[in-house]
């Protein structure tokens, strides 16, 4: 699978980061406008809908339609770990439903006095067969500019 990773740096301590990312609002907040975005179903792991933090086996459900082209496509997400050490937190989230065959996003933080270190690492394949590690290198690009908006936004929300 190929791999792609971002980090950036926040003013603002781990337990305000991690906060922020408990629940589905930091991900709303943090999706640029031209995904087109639409949050259809949150599930926590109990079946109840709209949970406040997105514990392991919470689930996810989106519709994107990129740039307003071409039909909605739906995203179904689910948490599969969350924890939170000394000093660092993670969650990840496994796509179980979309338009990758693979999609596992994991979420890094880790505290340094008052700032965080924020990284994301999407391993994901690409739907293309043959061509897919061609494909899966084209995607960075893609993917470059959707985290890269997410990691300049990150800090208005947190800081």
């Amino acid at each position: 699978m190929a791999v792609y990773e971002r980090e950036s740096w926040v003013r603002a301590p781990l337990d305000t980061v991690w906060e922020f990312h408990a629940g589905v609002e930091g991900l709303v907040a943090l999706t640029p406008s031209w995904v087109n975005m639409h949050v259809e179903r949150v599930t926590g792991p109990d079946g109840d809908p709209d949970p406040a933090v997105l514990e392991p086996g919470s689930t996810v459900e989106l519709s994107v339609r990129p740039f307003g082209v071409g039909p909605r496509q739906r995203w179904t997400s689910e948490i599969v770990e969350r924890k939170r050490g000394d000093g660092v937190a993670y969650f990840r989230d496994v796509m179980t439903e979309g338009p990758f065959p693979e999609w596992e996003h994991t979420h890094l933080f880790y505290a340094d006095g008052e700032r965080t270190r924020c990284r994301d690492r999407v391993r994901y394949r690409t739907p293309t067969g043959p061509l897919a590690p061609v494909a899966d290198e084209a995607a960075k690009v893609g993917l470059d500019v959707f985290f890269r908006y997410r990691h300049r936004r990150l800090p208005t929300h947190v800081e």
